[in-house]
């Protein structure tokens, strides 16, 4: 009997506990977010094991990943995206996959952010390390992870403090991330910037910017903060030839066999675009690429409606520049006949 009543008090306590933990975030502004993890990567990369005629790849890092809205892609073009972009890395990992370990020979765009791209070819540059770290996650993957995965869907939609992300960014309120905040006196500083989570992601990938990145400035400073900080580090200088011959021979495989290849250099601004213009002019880095690649390119330097588009923390697109700058993007690529699986309008 009385374990029954300890039984009882213990699951009571539990729920009450859980549910003063749920309100507390709630209360500080948290809401339910899908956390774009490797599972949600590799969920995308299993499609191209059995894409069609109407598959289209995206490749890159988060600028991409952010700044084409796919619903309006579907729309547009009556295709099936796949999004395997991935935040805070370079494509070469991923790119490589799917010319090596993939026949696929459709659409495939790559997203160039500069300072990820041309850097380096080190394996264990981590841009480098975390993109090869999700092509092996998916050629390991076992049946337990990936029904692992679907049973967590459903509380990360509906609990604020459920989190199952794979970087610091996706899991700012997990323990882990918690107390790593806590700054002892023989710590020694100085300290990395709390970087706040600006993500709201569905099951496909499809990304855009939480509305509070635009009306809340003091939210959007603190991510400002983050990129200054990093961004004011020291760095060595680019490996630009290693990076773009990388690149090229990629791209070269890609083509022979058949697929349609288009680079995209998404917009930036304030300090991000001020560090990649004087660390990887376009003259000697995009322009070289292109040429040498053979594929289409589209950089939003090259088109006056991208010139003036609202990127809060410099460096991805409010959700709606993100949504007009895809509209607009489809327009120009129609024009020019770059979307050969597209329906017409």
């Amino acid at each position: 009997m009385k374990l029954k009543q300890s039984l009882i008090i213990a699951a009571t306590l539990g729920v009450i506990l859980v549910a003063a933990w749920e309100l507390y975030w709630r209360s500080q502004g948290r809401q339910p977010n899908i956390d774009d993890n490797k599972n949600l990567w590799a969920n995308q990369r299993a499609k191209l094991e059995h894409y069609n005629d109407n598959t289209v790849v995206f490749i890159g890092s988060s600028r991409i990943l952010y700044d084409i809205q796919l619903d309006i892609w579907i729309d547009e073009t009556n295709t099936d995206p796949v999004m395997l972009a991935a935040q805070g890395t370079s494509p070469l990992p991923i790119f490589r996959d799917i010319v090596d370990n993939t026949d696929f020979n459709g659409t495939l765009l790559v997203g160039v952010t500069p300072p990820l791209l041309f850097s380096t070819t080190y394996p264990e540059a981590n841009f480098i390390k975390v993109a090869q770290s999700l092509v092996d996650y998916y050629d390991k993957r076992t049946y337990a992870q990936k029904l692992n995965h679907k049973l967590s869907i459903p509380l990360q939609k509906n609990l604020a403090f459920i989190r199952d992300g794979d970087q610091s960014w996706d899991t700012d309120v997990d323990l882990k991330m918690l107390l790593s905040q806590i700054h002892l006196k023989e710590r020694t500083g100085p300290f990395y910037p709390p970087f706040n989570n600006f993500e709201s992601i569905t099951l496909d990938r499809h990304m855009k910017m939480p509305q509070k990145m635009v009306t809340d400035t003091a939210y959007s400073n603190s991510v400002k903060k983050v990129w200054a900080y990093i961004l004011g580090g020291d760095f060595p200088p680019p490996e630009r030839e290693a990076t773009i011959n990388a690149t090229v021979e990629l791209a070269k495989k890609f083509q022979a066999r058949g697929g349609n290849l288009i680079f995209l250099r998404c917009p930036s601004s304030g300090l991000f675009r001020k560090i990649e213009s004087l660390g990887f002019p376009r003259n000697q880095f995009w322009d070289i690429l292109i040429e040498n690649s053979g594929g289409k390119a589209y950089h939003y330097e090259d088109y006056e409606q991208f010139h003036n588009l609202n990127l809060p923390e410099w460096s991805h697109l409010a959700e709606k520049d993100a949504r007009f700058f895809t509209t607009e993007l489809l327009k120009i690529m129609k024009a020019d006949g770059a979307l050969t699986n597209s329906k017409s309008d």
